[in-house]
């Protein structure tokens, strides 16, 4: 059975009326996924290479990042995540293992206003994409001789979010701190 990664959807009415005072129409926004890869991934069982083993469950730390770009063909962007996961014992300085995943989609974006571009691939874009870098990270974890990891739903509006209020702080100190 093939899967279908095309979202589409009917296009719906705005309720704003042209100029003739007839109801204008906008197309819902249209994704449709053309492909997605890892482009870099690597997994260091620390424990083992020290010999230790481990015991009790670690604490887990999980960094993500998020980088969109354009491509050359029209209407097609990249959209990547980036985690960072680090397993330490409780209590401990010592990383049990660490592991860096830098997962992309290829996107076809249509009928998106621009202004709604840039949330539209740093929170969609992974939306989409998240499931299957669940299933890579809990495999690799597994596969590396820990109970697979299986990560908790990302909250992609409230990672925008924290990043676009990152950016205006840092533009608003940054006057502050040449003068």
């Amino acid at each position: 059975m093939a899967e279908d990664d095309t979202q589409t959807a009917a296009p719906q009415t705005t309720g704003a009326t042209g100029p003739n005072g007839a109801a204008q129409t906008q197309k819902a926004p249209n994704m449709q996924v053309l492909g997605q890869f890892i482009r870099d991934m690597s997994f260091e069982n620390v424990a083992a290479q020290k010999g230790q083993t481990m015991e009790g469950s670690p604490d887990i730390n999980v960094q993500v990042g998020l980088d969109a770009r354009k491509r050359q063909q029209e209407n097609q962007y990249e959209v990547a995540t980036k985690l960072t996961i680090t397993a330490k014992k409780k209590g401990a300085d010592d990383a049990i293992f660490v592991m860096e995943l830098d997962y992309a989609g290829v996107f076809a974006i249509q009928n998106v206003p621009e202004n709604q571009l840039h949330p539209y691939l740093l929170i969609e874009c992974p939306r989409m994409l998240f499931p299957f870098l669940r299933r890579i990270v809990s495999d690799v974890t597994r596969d590396g001789g820990f109970p697979p990891l299986n990560l908790e739903n990302i909250d992609f509006v409230t990672l925008y979010r924290n990043e676009i209020a990152r950016r205006a702080q840092a533009q608003q100190a940054a006057p502050t701190a040449q003068a």
